[in-house]
């Protein structure tokens, strides 16, 4: 099953959005993004959150969506909390919207969650119209002819990586930490193969 968070950060291009979510069993909104989902014209299952950055009466639109109310000084932020309940609920694929933006320090830590999924057994992914974001410890097909794919190390060094179908294919390559040689690598083939030995990388599908 597949669950989307909507968080409050950037979400442009309200059709593609709207796209993804028609793919999803459950739909969270945490906080603010609920504001996103109106904007969408979608009524979320469940909205989560301290609603600092939503007004509770703007909620009251929301006929049937599960409101989920917690304290300010929680130790969570509101898209994590909204992944724990998809998680609770059984959800062994989530998908983050809204969930990049200006705030650096809420991009990262929306990141850092693919790897709480990943160790939990979930699939999770970040997406918006311009990028596809997730990590692999082993390997995965990948699809999109044109398309650019980075990939960045999330646990120090990631060795053995094995491209096919890119235009800069690598053999049994080790990427240290820091190293920007796998950078917007594009993809040859209407499918790519990357497999790693070992370590977490981070893989961005990016379109111009």
């Amino acid at each position: 099953m597949t669950a989307a968070v909507i968080s409050h950060g950037s979400l442009e291009d309200l059709e593609f959005h709207r796209k993804v979510l028609q793919t999803c069993d459950l739909v969270i909104c945490a906080d603010g993004g609920a504001y996103h989902a109106d904007r969408m014209g979608i009524e979320p299952q469940v909205i989560v959150g301290d609603f600092d950055s939503c007004d509770e009466s703007f909620l009251q639109r929301f006929k049937n969506a599960e409101i989920i109310k917690y304290p300010s000084n929680k130790d969570k932020t509101d898209t994590e909390l909204a992944v724990d309940y998809a998680a609770g609920k059984g959800h062994s694929h989530i998908i983050l919207l809204g969930s990049t933006g200006s705030r650096l320090d809420h991009t990262l830590a929306n990141i850092g969650l693919l790897k709480a999924m990943l160790d939990r057994g979930i699939w999770g992914e970040i997406i918006n119209h311009k990028n596809r974001i997730f990590l692999i410890k082993d390997s995965i097909e990948v699809e999109g002819k044109g398309n650019f794919i980075s990939l960045l190390p999330c646990s120090g060094d990631v060795t053995g990586i094995t491209l096919r179908g890119f235009k800069y294919p690598l053999k049994d390559f080790t990427l240290r930490c820091g190293d920007s040689r796998c950078i917007s690598n594009e993809l040859l083939e209407e499918k790519g193969y990357i497999k790693i030995s070992s370590g977490l990388l981070l893989v961005i599908i990016a379109r111009d």
